[in-house]
């Protein structure tokens, strides 16, 4: 007869079989990995190339035109003797003279400006001002140009002073006068016949 387990028998074997179960392994949870957060690359910085450097070029050396000889130039004025005879041996001496003196100087601005535009011929490389340095050269040229003309009128005049024809207008005869031919001693005519060939002048250019 089979014996019916106690309750205790039972308990017993229960707790037998709890005991020889091995105990579940405890989980320990590992740290969770730190986020890492990634950093934003460093911008490359390009290197820009060094600016050039700009030698500043000397400029050209502008030619500054000298004033026109005949219009600004002032003589030595004659004063007349009491009742003395128009063009007379001292008036026609005292023109002769400012006559060669104003030859003078015209001669040697003119050697003078030839031996500084030899002096002062440079190549520049840039057109600009190569272009200023031929535009400023021409323009004195042709002041020179007027002051050689200006030159064999003096010549002229100096012959007509030598023939005694000197003070006399060449197309009416009448005199000069002293106070125009102190102002432009090369005048070759009074001051009415001047005035005629100017408005003749004006009229056969329009």
């Amino acid at each position: 007869m089979v014996k019916k387990k106690s309750f205790m028998d039972k308990a017993l074997a229960a707790a037998k079989k709890v005991i020889a179960k091995p105990a579940a392994k405890k989980v320990i949870a590992k740290p969770a990995a730190k986020k890492v957060i990634a950093k934003p690359a460093a911008k490359k910085v390009i290197a820009k190339p060094a600016a050039k450097k700009v030698i500043a070029k000397p400029a050209a050396k502008k030619v500054m035109p000298k004033p026109n000889s005949q219009q600004f130039k002032q003589f030595q004025t004659y004063t007349p003797k009491s009742k003395e005879k128009y063009m007379s041996k001292s008036q026609r001496e005292h023109f002769m003279r400012i006559l060669n003196v104003w030859k003078n100087e015209l001669s040697k601005d003119i050697d003078r400006t030839v031996a500084h535009m030899q002096d002062d011929i440079t190549a520049y490389a840039d057109p600009n001002d190569r272009a200023s340095q031929e535009s400023d050269m021409a323009l004195e040229l042709r002041n020179r140009d007027r002051e050689r003309k200006l030159i064999k009128k003096i010549d002229q005049t100096l012959k007509i002073i030598a023939s005694d024809d000197y003070g006399y207008c060449k197309q009416c005869g009448e005199e000069i006068g002293l106070n125009r031919l102190q102002a432009r001693p090369t005048a070759t005519l009074c001051i009415d016949c001047k005035t005629l060939d100017e408005i003749r002048e004006k009229q056969m250019a329009k």
